[in-house]
């Protein structure tokens, strides 16, 4: 696992486009399986992939989460829905079809981690880290290494995050309660992983990733240092 420290969160998304389209090239023509966060930290990859005017065709966005209000998902037009943003930031953008945008069912959750697997697996999985609790998608503290996609009830501290990432919420009891998340082993299965941190905002943190060197359960995003090929890209303003 390496750390990276670039100048700012356009630097990042920069280094980020040009590493997945290398990538995406030398699959010459197959699918390739990007595993995408939806809210702030990877929009400037998404939007420096989208300014390079490459033929995305064959990319698959597999859809890290999404919301789950009365056992069903939001509705697509929904501020906070992911389903939303992956059109809005990510497929519609980079000129992805409609069918190679992927996201977990809460009625058979399970079904996602075997759609991945059936397709080959992620090639690459871009992560973010919640800035108070470490959460990875909206995966808790605590949540098992080897847990697989899942219907879960969303910490307090991941709900209290969002009000920050979709600022159409009004307030904390406005964020939903539940969601259908991708697990800690759905996550490590990908053969890449890249964790993006920027901003003041991410200061601490950055701060506890970096003190540790292994994966600590109580952290999720550490879970990059249970794999083989992981980078953290941080820039000089979240650093501590």
């Amino acid at each position: 696992m390496s750390v990276e420290v670039l100048a700012d969160s356009a630097e990042i998304g920069s280094a980020l486009a040009a590493e997945i389209l290398e990538l995406y090239t030398q699959r010459g023509g197959s699918r390739f399986l990007l595993g995408c966060p939806g809210g702030r930290s990877l929009r400037t990859t998404y939007a420096a992939l989208a300014a390079s005017g490459a033929d995305l065709r064959d990319l698959v966005v597999v859809m890290m989460d999404e919301y789950v209000v009365e056992g069903a998902l939001p509705a697509a037009d929904a501020h906070y829905s992911c389903a939303g943003f992956a059109q809005r930031e990510i497929a519609g953008p980079l000129g992805v079809p409609a069918e190679h945008v992927w996201l977990p069912d809460p009625a058979e959750p399970e079904a996602y981690d075997a759609r991945i697997a059936e397709a080959g697996g992620v090639d690459l999985f871009l992560l973010a880290s919640g800035a108070s609790d470490g959460h990875v998608a909206f995966l808790p503290p605590h949540s098992p290494r080897d847990g697989k996609t899942a219907v879960i009830e969303l910490a307090e501290s991941t709900r209290r995050d969002n009000v920050a990432t979709f600022p159409e919420f009004r307030s904390f009891e406005e964020v939903p309660r539940h969601g259908v998340s991708v697990g800690v082993g759905t996550i490590l299965a990908a053969r890449r992983l890249r964790l993006v941190l920027h901003g003041a905002g991410k200061r601490d943190a950055v701060g506890r990733l970096l003190a540790l060197d292994d994966f600590d359960p109580a952290w999720p995003a550490s879970l990059v240092y249970a794999h083989t090929d992981s980078r953290i890209l941080v820039d000089k303003e979240a650093l501590p």
